[in-house]
């Protein structure tokens, strides 16, 4: 086994129709339980929407249940992409096929600022979390610890651009 294939992984078929159906159900605990969306907007969103609630907290329910609704909306939306496009497509494809090639330039930008961003501030997030219990003089390996994880998830994006 060749050292990439080690990191990105075995390459597969994106002919095979029947690909994405197999795996849509990873998709939707990746994104919605194990994604860096989903972890970032899980840490930032729920406080900063019961901060924005202010003196109204019994809106909180009202808050949840938009949220739930929300993702099941997500879902949907993906399900019928799968079936447009069974051999795959992002943002940038849909985009691009559906509205205009402009459009998909737009979203496939807006994707990667989306992605740099959540990326950085999820690692920066839990290294803070994780240094706060650490000894004070360990707070120097913050910023290596840091940029190891941004590297991490890179390489972890790169085995998901390979798929």
């Amino acid at each position: 086994m060749s050292f990439k294939s080690l990191i990105l992984g075995k390459a597969r078929s994106l002919d095979d129709h029947t690909l994405f159906h197999k795996f849509w159900l990873t998709a939707v605990f990746a994104w919605v339980g194990l994604g860096a969306d989903g972890l970032s907007s899980s840490c930032y969103g729920p406080e900063g929407a019961f901060r924005a609630l202010g003196g109204n907290p019994h809106l909180g329910l009202l808050v949840a249940l938009m949220t739930v609704l929300t993702i099941f909306v997500i879902c949907a939306s993906y399900s019928q992409i799968i079936a447009l496009f069974p051999s795959g497509g992002g943002g940038y494809l849909v985009a691009s096929k559906l509205l205009s090639p402009a459009a998909g330039v737009v979203s496939g930008s807006a994707l990667l600022i989306d992605y740099v961003l959540t990326i950085t501030l999820s690692v920066a997030s839990a290294a803070d979390a994780l240094f706060s219990i650490l000894p004070p003089e360990w707070l120097a390996w913050k910023f290596p610890f840091s940029l190891l994880g941004v590297m991490g998830m890179t390489v972890l994006n790169l085995r998901g651009v390979r798929e």
